[in-house]
């Protein structure tokens, strides 16, 4: 039977300014994105989150991004490369120590937002995410949209490559992401949303926003944590992947 991983973004709350119900995420999930302090999270809130991830057996992933916190990592960055490995080494190597004190250990890293969208082809901050993750730990997966140059850069350096669907986004016929600019680019209703994710792992097909299906391989699907209808969306995926007969749990 088929096996995928639910993961979310979480930990992006700051201060007294909280996003998110990540407690009520945690026991829905398999894989916690935990923000890393540059796109959103400060360093309690992270260790907090690390440490919700370790009680209830979820797996903790760097989630890294441009140092964009008034833009929620939302905006591109023309950042040289050479910046962009330190910026994701400090990154991943904060959230590790962070995660040590929770009673964990992170085991992958996921870009955020506008550098995630940025990878699927700009090759030189590709390149860059690939080489942070290289030299920090050559054991860590990278997790990036299917076809993405980040994918086929990490395979190539014989890192683990993690391909990613998202239940609560629209796809275009390419197979990429609606921007958060256009209309329809987030999807809230929970049916449609959990009968696309049952579709997607079953056929491997997703409907795009012109009606025609594309073809998409994920190992693991993200229900985007921010949204006021997140807990209620992951629950009606998970419940209905189940239903189907699919087995969710982390892939690392």
């Amino acid at each position: 039977m088929p096996v995928i991983d639910l993961n979310s973004d979480v930990g992006e709350s700051f201060g007294r300014w909280t996003l998110g119900d990540d407690a009520a995420l945690m026991p829905l999930i398999t894989s916690a994105n935990v923000a890393c302090g540059f796109h959103a999270g400060d360093p309690r809130t992270l260790r907090d989150t690390c440490g919700a991830a370790a009680r209830h057996g979820v797996t903790v992933g760097a989630q890294v991004g441009y140092r964009d916190l008034a833009g929620f990592g939302r905006r591109f960055i023309d950042v040289e490369p050479a910046d962009l490995v330190a910026d994701v080494v400090y990154q991943i190597g904060a959230l590790q120590a962070l995660a040590a004190a929770a009673g964990t250990t992170v085991r992958y890293v996921k870009p955020h937002g506008a550098l995630y969208n940025a990878i699927v082809h700009h090759r030189d901050q590709a390149a860059a995410v690939v080489e942070a993750v290289r030299v920090v730990d050559p054991g860590l997966a990278v997790v990036g949209l299917p076809g993405s140059a980040v994918l086929e850069l990490a395979a190539a350096a014989g890192l683990r490559t993690v391909r990613e669907a998202f239940a609560d986004r629209a796809y275009t016929p390419q197979g990429t992401l609606v921007s958060r600019r256009e209309p329809g680019a987030t999807l809230h209703d929970p049916d449609l949303v959990a009968e696309r994710m049952v579709r997607l792992v079953t056929d491997r097909v997703i409907a795009a926003v012109d009606g025609t299906d594309v073809a998409v391989a994920a190992d693991s699907i993200c229900v985007h944590g921010d949204g006021p209808g997140a807990v209620e969306l992951a629950r009606r995926v998970r419940a209905a992947l189940e239903a189907a007969g699919v087995t969710v749990g982390a892939f690392a």
